[in-house]
């Protein structure tokens, strides 16, 4: 093999590292998404093993089914992320091997992976909002003083 290719080869090697970690990462994210929809799942039933069938849905329950919802589409957003940037490695390796330019494509696939990220993480970002802001609606009393306590409550969660 020839200096020029050893040095090309190298280059290009060189270049898929930069999205070969951004898969790294994208994995480490889909880990926390499906940490998260484990979580919702599990939740869910074991509300839905208490509840009276005469009784009706609490409303915890639709709650975490929207944001099953959201980390549903973060785990789907996610996911085509990382075949995106799969694909941006794979298409240059093959632009280099057979002397073609794909550097449109490539350049193509790293926005389209850039923009299902950014649509993943705005999925995740709305779930955690939403299981936030459901803390005040569906948690005891008790609990919720924690996070706001009044002036005459003596400890956190107003015991004496």
């Amino acid at each position: 093999m020839e200096e020029s290719h050893v040095h090309d080869i190298a280059r290009v090697i060189q270049m898929a590292l930069a999205p070969a970690f951004l898969l790294s990462a994208v994995g480490a994210l889909l880990n926390v998404f499906a940490n998260r929809l484990a979580r919702i799942v599990d939740r869910t039933r074991a509300l839905e093993g208490r509840l009276d069938p005469s009784s009706a849905r609490p409303p915890e329950l639709e709650v975490l089914k929207r944001r099953g919802g959201l980390v549903r589409w973060a785990i789907t957003m996610g996911t085509g992320a990382a075949l995106l940037v799969s694909l941006v490695i794979g298409v240059a390796f093959i632009g280099f091997l057979a002397k073609m330019n794909f550097s449109m494509l490539v350049a193509g696939l790293f926005v389209a992976a850039m923009g299902a990220l950014t649509l993943a993480l705005t999925f995740f970002l709305r779930e955690v909002v939403l299981a936030v802001g459901s803390l005040e609606a569906i948690l005891p009393r008790a609990v919720v003083r924690s996070f706001h306590p009044r002036d005459d409550d003596e400890t956190p969660l107003g015991r004496s």
